[in-house]
């Protein structure tokens, strides 16, 4: 069964992706959507984002059988607090958070009973934000993980098939089990992404313009993820600090070794360690999750 009525909490990349992605799928749901910002909601109106744009929050979840928070994680608690009372009995609330157990800490005792809370998260995204980044093709072939955490078994299937008509995978997870895995795969390299572009920003024997017109393919390719929204990554680190700094501690163990092996010329270790990790990275490409074109496939703007 699908929802009636949709609301957005938040019109970013992600929230305009749904929407397109709804409206590739022949979805009928009358949409609703919320933007703090003046000059946001403005923007979702002149692009057509969502049936109707509203200037308060209360207006925008009041009749919504789904209501989708696509939040920065740490605003999460406070905005739920602050719709939670004109959230209709039977609804769900979702998020689209790249961290779940911060999350259900902040929002779960906000939600009314006989309101559905199933947290979730799509894994897909590119490295710009807002109203006019989203596109309706972003969820295809991509995992959307749910972290029911005893939610009702009935709006768990609902929003799964949901998902899955946005063109998504879902696959349902325990919520401490994703923050370590996306600890791994999303936010260690976010930050290690970041880090790299801050020391070729500190080493002064290489001009910013260097850096910039000489971008060779590996600092291009593993930088992009750096130029993603300061604000999100900022409050991701905050609430999933200790499988972060678990990942990144091992990830500085690896770094030593390879250090090690470097420093005494050990190129058996560096050509046993390569051979390992590139085939991880060919299994990637085999499961779906990115593909071996030029530029990984991405187009240039």
């Amino acid at each position: 069964m699908s929802y009636d009525r949709v609301a957005f909490v938040g019109l970013g990349l992600i929230a305009s992706s749904m929407f397109w992605a709804m409206r590739r799928a022949g979805m009928g749901a009358h949409v609703t959507g919320y933007a703090r910002s003046e000059q946001t909601r403005a923007m979702a109106r002149e692009i057509g984002l969502c049936d109707t744009v509203c200037d308060d929050l209360a207006s925008a979840v009041r009749a919504a059988d789904l209501v989708v928070l696509c939040l920065p994680v740490g605003a999460m608690g406070e905005v739920m607090a602050e719709l939670a009372p004109h959230i209709k009995p039977g609804a769900t609330v979702t998020d689209v958070g790249s961290v779940k157990r911060a999350v259900i800490e902040a929002v779960a005792p906000h939600i009314a009973p006989g309101v559905h809370f199933v947290p979730g998260h799509p894994l897909a995204g590119t490295e710009h934000s807002g109203p006019r980044a989203g596109f309706a093709e972003l969820f295809d072939n991509r995992w959307c993980l749910l972290t029911p955490n005893g939610a009702d078994t009935a709006a768990v299937a609902q929003l799964s098939d949901y998902w899955q008509a946005l063109g998504a995978k879902v696959e349902e997870m325990d919520p401490d089990h994703h923050d370590l895995v996306l600890a791994v795969t999303s936010h260690a390299p976010h930050l290690i992404a970041y880090t790299m572009v801050g020391v070729a920003d500190d080493l002064h024997r290489v001009t910013n313009s260097e850096v910039i017109n000489f971008s060779a393919t590996g600092f291009r390719d593993f930088t992009r993820i750096a130029a993603s929204d300061p604000t999100m990554w900022r409050d991701v680190f905050l609430t999933n600090k200790d499988a972060t700094l678990e990942i990144l501690g091992r990830f500085t163990e690896e770094l030593f070794a390879l250090q090690r092996a470097i420093r005494t010329g050990d190129g058996e270790m560096l050509h046993d360690y390569f051979t390992r990790t590139r085939a991880i990275r060919r299994g990637i490409i085999d499961a779906g999750q990115d593909t071996d074109a030029p530029d990984f496939g991405r187009k240039k703007s």
